[in-house]
């Protein structure tokens, strides 16, 4: 066999076995570079942002409606890869208020499906809040307040014991 022939058979021999490996390995390994949930912002969407700034970056959806027992509030879903909404202040331009993380971000490897003690592992100084437990089934999970401001809170479930949601700064409840 020539050594061209060689090289023409091994070369797309090594493509496929690249592919096969990349394609074999487990999602968690893919799908390492989730968003960063920092006190101040998640991924591109920072604390302050107008909706106007956001949307055009692609970060949420179209402005709607926001809780129906308050006037004026206003809404947006995020897009993908993250899940959940941001919620905008009353005034006029509409900015970011809170954020609320459902999937595709963590906190310091801390994401939707965390139990209180893997929080607790990652940030040390949290506190546990029980006194939504009764009302809205979730027990609070509070990081202190940062020197440049901001907190995260984590809302887990009494059933099942774990994050169902990420709030930045806070959660907000619309019940």
């Amino acid at each position: 066999m020539s050594p061209l022939r060689l090289v023409l058979l091994l070369v797309p021999a090594c493509l496929v076995a690249v592919a096969a490996v990349a394609m074999a390995s487990p999602p968690a390994a893919r799908d390492s570079a989730a968003a960063v949930i920092t006190p101040t912002r998640v991924d591109g969407v920072h604390l302050g942002d107008t909706h106007t700034d956001l949307r055009s970056r692609g970060k949420v959806g179209p402005i709607g409606p926001g809780c129906e027992l308050a006037p004026n509030t206003r809404s947006a879903k995020l897009k993908a890869p993250l899940k959940g909404s941001v919620n905008y202040t009353q005034s006029s331009p509409r900015k970011v208020e809170d954020i609320g993380i459902t999937g595709g971000a963590k906190a310091r490897g801390v994401g939707i499906g965390a139990t209180i003690a893997a929080i607790k592992a990652k940030f040390h100084n949290a506190i546990v809040d029980h006194s939504t437990d009764q009302v809205f089934q979730l027990t609070i999970v509070r990081t202190p307040v940062r020197p440049n401001g901001g907190r995260i809170m984590f809302g887990v479930s009494t059933q099942t014991h774990k994050t169902t949601i990420i709030g930045v700064p806070n959660i907000a409840f619309c019940e």
